[in-house]
């Protein structure tokens, strides 16, 4: 086990390497120019230029390159060009709100797309049954910025019961009233995927021998469902959670615009439209060393519901 997690962290090295190779050539390559954002578009080309220099734009891409990869080994992932703040302590301050956000809207996805699921394999072509492909497939088709509105419009501004804008921590309770709406907005599509793949899931598993054989010997339906059943169904959907937890802490910008969450999703856009290269290149950094992470720990969590995978 130990020698497969070195492994896997080891991989983090060439995965990070491809991930700020391919970004950082992406935001220089395309058209637009950092340094006549942050002077205007009617600045004299001299002071264009001289921008350029005080940040490094005038440099071949090589040496911009190596003197980025040099900082992120050192630590330092940089100064933003517009505010001159480092780029470690913009992630700091947006990262945690992000992540709680994606927290919850996970456990959410978990807690409700998984019971389902279940539901839906165990009354399988029953009217049940019916209904929760019938609301999975809705979920999945609206567009998350739809449901956000919904969702503002019918329990925030009609209803009065949570908020439709800002953040507070989640140690407070306004806090947690400020998350409600936000975090069904990023998971409705996550409950629905999930919902769909244990109910396939269920279904193959309860045609199997073994299930029939503790129906056989005469094992309460609960039993066989909940403790057999569902412990060898989860391991895809293991899987797509976790996937899922990348994607909503790389893919809650929507959500964060609509919502004024002042998060890293929000930070990156608005980075991207001032071509403010640091920024952009150390979230998505950061979004991809959680993402491999993520991804070792529900690797991980594989030997635990599963005894016979074992990692040498």
């Amino acid at each position: 086990m130990r020698t497969y997690v070195a492994r896997r962290v080891l991989m983090l090295i060439p995965v990070l390497l491809g991930v700020s190779v391919l970004v950082f050539l992406l935001l220089h390559l395309a058209p637009g120019n950092p340094a006549l954002l942050i002077a205007g578009a009617d600045a004299p080309p001299e002071t264009v230029a001289r921008i350029e220099r005080q940040l490094g734009l005038d440099q071949p891409l090589y040496v911009q390159y190596w003197r980025y990869l040099s900082g992120v080994l050192r630590g330092d992932l940089g100064r933003s060009l517009r505010s001159r703040v480092p780029v470690s302590e913009e992630i700091r301050r947006t990262f945690g709100v992000t992540l709680q956000l994606t927290v919850v809207g996970v456990t959410l996805s978990a807690l409700g797309g998984i019971p389902l699921g279940v539901t839906s394999a165990v009354h399988q072509n029953s009217i049940v049954d019916n209904i929760t492909m019938f609301t999975a497939l809705l979920g999945i088709s609206m567009p998350v910025f739809a449901v956000g509105l919904i969702l503002m419009w019918v329990f925030g501004l009609n209803l009065g019961w949570f908020p439709i804008s800002g953040f507070k921590p989640l140690t407070t309770v306004e806090g947690w009233r400020h998350i409600v709406l936000p975090a069904i907005t990023v998971s409705l599509a996550s409950v629905a995927t999930l919902a769909r793949l244990t109910r396939s899931s269920m279904l193959e598993v309860l045609r199997q021998d073994y299930v029939r054989t503790s129906r056989a010997k005469g094992l309460g339906e609960r039993k066989v469902i909940y403790r057999h059943a569902l412990k060898n169904a989860l391991l895809p959907v293991i899987t797509v959670v976790g996937l899922q937890f990348g994607y909503l802490l790389g893919g809650a910008v929507v959500t964060e615009t609509i919502f004024s969450i002042p998060g890293m999703g929000r930070l990156s856009v608005s980075a991207i439209g001032m071509r403010d290269f640091p920024i952009v290149q150390g979230t998505v950094l950061v979004i991809a060393v959680v993402f491999v992470l993520v991804n070792l720990l529900v690797d991980l969590l594989y030997a635990l519901i599963d005894p016979r995978i074992r990692y040498k």
